[in-house]
């Protein structure tokens, strides 16, 4: 068990409550699992974690096909067949054809890992469950070698949600739980800052308040998030806009300056024009 405290790195703010959930997690030797809206950190999470710690990461990103086994290992039959075919000697050694996964990775690694399972609400509902025995005895059986596969060092797990699905009760009883909530205003000025240390604090001023009224607005599909937020204001930085320019009270511009970073879809985008439009005639009259 890693003896070592987590408490941020300088390029990621960390509130208090989530410090307190990782350092919970690596004590009780349980999985940490992540929930929040997507764009507040939760990825980014595991690689600090990895870089406070001094500890490899190992990432395992869970798509919509993937199976728990993939984790452990697969045996590739069609490379052994192949190799049958043209005589290859190796054949005759079935441990050349077995892939390790990531779990096998990090069970294999010589110092203690950071294991990042990304997005696990993407896959099928029984691949929580399938991982269950795993990820409790550090341990798993390969059954084509007939060898089991022990953990040097137990991991410190981070397994993200976007809530996509329901987990499984059992999957979640072994796990600590944290949600990460968006950040509050103040919050947010430090995360701007550590990127943009630099930035004119009008700029920052108004583009806080044009971001934070953009995601009060009732109706929207998409919220702009922490992420969108970064990469807006490294636009206006780089495109030298001026902070009156997200001001603008020409009618004829209802989307200010380059809102394409935080706007993703033409719902929203022709909502907002649609408020922004209609606040500005009742302004006229």
């Amino acid at each position: 068990m890693s003896k070592e405290r987590f408490t941020g790195t300088d390029t990621y703010i960390v509130t208090e409550d989530l410090m307190m959930a990782v350092n919970a997690a690596v004590t009780l030797q349980r999985p940490l699992l992540v929930k929040g809206e997507p764009g507040t950190g939760k990825t980014m999470l595991a690689e600090e974690v990895a870089q406070s710690l001094g500890r490899p990461l190992i990432q395992w990103h869970i798509k919509s096909t993937t199976k728990a086994a993939q984790g452990l290992y697969e045996y590739d039959a069609v490379a052994r067949l192949r190799d049958s075919q043209l005589g290859d000697e190796k054949v005759h050694d079935i441990s050349n054809y077995i892939v390790k996964g990531k779990l096998w990775e990090a069970f294999d690694t010589d110092v203690q890992p950071v294991l990042l399972i990304d997005e696990i609400d993407k896959a099928d509902i029984e691949f929580p469950n399938d991982l269950l025995q795993e990820l409790d005895r550090m341990e798993f059986f390969v059954y084509e070698t007939k060898e089991t596969i022990k953990a040097r060092h137990r991991p410190v797990i981070i397994i993200t949600s976007n809530n996509e699905k329901e987990l499984p009760d059992a999957f979640l009883r072994r796990c600590f739980f944290h949600y990460i909530s968006f950040p509050e205003r103040e919050t947010m000025d430090a995360i701007i800052r550590v990127h943009f240390p630099d930035i004119k604090k009008r700029l920052l001023a108004e583009a806080m308040e044009c971001f934070f009224e953009l995601r009060e607005i009732p109706g929207l599909k998409k919220r702009p998030s922490t992420s969108e937020l970064l990469d807006w204001i490294k636009l206006l930085v780089a495109e030298d806009i001026p902070p009156e320019a997200l001001r603008d009270k020409d009618s004829s511009k209802a989307i200010p300056k380059l809102y394409g970073a935080l706007l993703k879809n033409e719902q929203d985008m022709h909502l907002f024009e649609r408020l922004v439009f209609m606040s500005r005639r009742t302004g006229a009259n």
